[in-house]
């Protein structure tokens, strides 16, 4: 029997994933804060548009939610509420704190609500291809209820522990993350100034034991100047904050989440905030950059 599925938030993840639900036969609702957004997915794709979340819980057997940060997962959670019957279950796809998925769980289990945190990993690509990496904290019952759901949003679903240890999953992927983009942009910088032909270097290097989905996908960015927002760089900082304070409860600073939280800093107060991350290439490209009498940029030989 199919599993009726509600969807919250049409955003650059939500909409691939949406497609995919609805590919997969599950897909009853949607509903977005800008109802547009709503109404041209169901434009695309025959499912009902709930008027607001509420409704859309009253109609569906698990609800998904995809939204950016903490406190709209926790106001999503409210909106709900009203609209949920017990055995309802919620699957929240968001990056938020652990802390905050407990805090969801236990409003939602006053009305007979389970409740996942299931952050995915794998970019606009993987939400559009169906190959999302999806991290579960919950009741392992429930995860097994959602299954058919997640898998058909993600080619990998893992069951990590109780509520949050999906958010702490996801906090070590976005700390890899921060690693990965600092020495991709790195290396980049280094091999345009040695005057190399990007493009050939790009293919070549991604078959090589320095390779990563980040260089494959978005070093090409890098060699075209342009930064599309595919994860952007305020939605980065926000998770590294999280992974930050997560850190100092074990009275430690981690050295590359520090930096880059320090660095993405710079390129918010430049402008770039609702670039994709990769725009840290600006950062390590003018390190090799220097002015010449008449102030025109030259670079380094």
């Amino acid at each position: 029997m199919s599993i009726a599925t509600g969807f919250v938030g049409l955003g650059a993840m939500g909409r691939g994933m949406c497609r995919n639900l609805y590919r997969g036969g599950l897909l009853r609702s949607v509903w977005n804060r800008t109802a547009e957004r709503a109404r041209e997915f169901a434009a695309e794709f025959p499912v009902d548009v709930a008027g607001d979340p509420a409704a859309l819980a009253s109609a569906c057997d698990v609800v998904v939610t995809c939204v950016s940060a903490d406190e709209d997962v926790l106001e999503i959670v409210a909106a709900l509420q009203p609209g949920l019957q017990p055995g309802t279950l919620v699957v929240d796809c968001s990056t938020v704190s652990a802390d905050t998925a407990r805090t969801a769980a236990t409003l939602l289990a006053r009305h007979g609500v389970q409740f996942l945190d299931a952050p995915v990993s794998g970019g606009i690509e993987g939400a559009r291809n169906g190959t999302l990496a999806i991290m579960v904290g919950g009741p392992e019952q429930a995860f097994e209820q959602a299954r058919p759901v997640l898998a058909a949003m993600g080619s990998t679903v893992t069951w990590f522990g109780p509520c949050g240890a999906g958010q702490a999953a996801k906090a070590v992927n976005q700390i890899m993350c921060a690693g990965i983009i600092q020495a991709v942009a790195e290396a980049m910088a280094f091999a345009k100034a040695e005057g190399l032909p990007l493009d050939a270097l790009i293919e070549t290097l991604g078959k090589g034991a320095g390779s990563s989905w980040y260089f494959v996908h978005r070093a090409p960015n890098m060699v075209r100047g342009e930064y599309p927002p595919g994860f952007r760089v305020r939605l980065h900082e926000k998770d590294l904050r999280i992974c930050q304070h997560m850190a100092a409860r074990h009275g430690v600073k981690l050295p590359v989440v520090e930096t880059t939280l320090r660095q993405y800093g710079q390129l918010v107060e430049q402008g770039h905030g609702d670039e994709d991350i990769s725009t840290i290439f600006r950062l390590k490209d003018a390190l090799f950059a220097v002015q010449d009498a008449s102030g025109k940029d030259t670079r380094r030989s």
